[in-house]
């Protein structure tokens, strides 16, 4: 069995580089992106039963052939890469948003299951995965369901257990430097006025979620704490969960020799 590949790391660490470096020495792999219809992944895609659906294309009738083009059916539930269709109205993506199951949008029973249920479902191999197994979960479970370190170890060792026999292995590039990239970040991830756009918007998901409220997140202090949390606990997953099944590399600093490639083309 091919492996399945999953790449993870805090923001700024390379992982979109990682991709491209994989997939140009496994050409055979499908790769996944963010906002991509996935076979694990929702981030970016609405999630809604049909009649909902419906009443977004009836809303929408310019854009409902792209609705359309852009949905997969999934049991009783309609998923959209709403982020792939070109509007001119920012209220569509607003309110196809409200229907990912991220960032406390649905009670966590459903967002555990949802997410259960799809590794359970998943049968492909050969992918290339990016930023589908910790971020945006990992973020939802930190910020919005405010779930113990414990808690949320629990969860990925149901996750692995229901992956590891499926060609499961993680690619987590580390760094230590989180102040560093997360400048770079600020840097790049700015207009051609220099005008920064990432950083605006990050800092106020954090602000905005109910621990970034709970605990008054205001600041770029702040932001470096919770990344270095988020660093600190998946770390502890891949050394008490995933073990050999996952791969630390170290950031911006590794040569893609160091990934055993032969071996995932199984």
């Amino acid at each position: 069995m091919a492996k399945n590949l999953f790449i993870e790391g805090i923001q700024g660490t390379g992982k979109s580089t990682l991709s491209r470096k994989l997939a140009k020495a496994l050409p055979e792999f499908h790769v996944y992106h963010e906002g991509d219809i996935s076979p694990v992944e929702l981030a970016w895609c609405s999630y809604m039963k049909k009649e909902v659906w419906e009443e977004m294309l009836q809303k929408y009738p310019a854009l409902a052939e792209e609705i359309k083009e852009k949905t997969q059916i999934e049991g009783e539930y309609y998923i959209t890469a709403y982020t792939r269709i070109m509007a001119e109205s920012r209220a569509f993506y607003e309110d196809m948003e409200q229907y990912e199951i991220y960032n406390g949008r649905v009670e966590f029973d459903f967002f555990h299951d949802v997410i259960m249920r799809r590794y359970t479902a998943f049968a492909e191999e050969g992918c290339i995965f990016e930023c589908s197994f910790f971020q945006n979960s990992i973020e939802s479970m930190l910020l919005y369901y405010q779930l113990s370190d414990e808690e949320i170890i629990s969860f990925y060792q149901e996750a692995y257990d229901i992956l590891k026999d499926k060609g499961f292995q993680l690619l987590y590039l580390d760094s230590e430097k989180i102040r560093e990239n997360i400048l770079q970040i600020k840097k790049e991830r700015s207009d051609e006025h220099g005008n920064e756009m990432w950083y605006p918007l990050m800092m106020n998901y954090l602000k905005e979620s109910p621990y970034g409220k709970a605990h008054n997140y205001q600041s770029f202090e702040d932001m470096i704490s919770h990344f270095e949390r988020r660093r600190k606990l998946e770390l502890e997953i891949i050394e008490k969960v995933l073990k050999n099944d996952g791969l630390i590399l170290t950031a911006k600093e590794y040569d893609i020799k160091d990934v055993p490639i032969n071996d995932y083309r199984g």
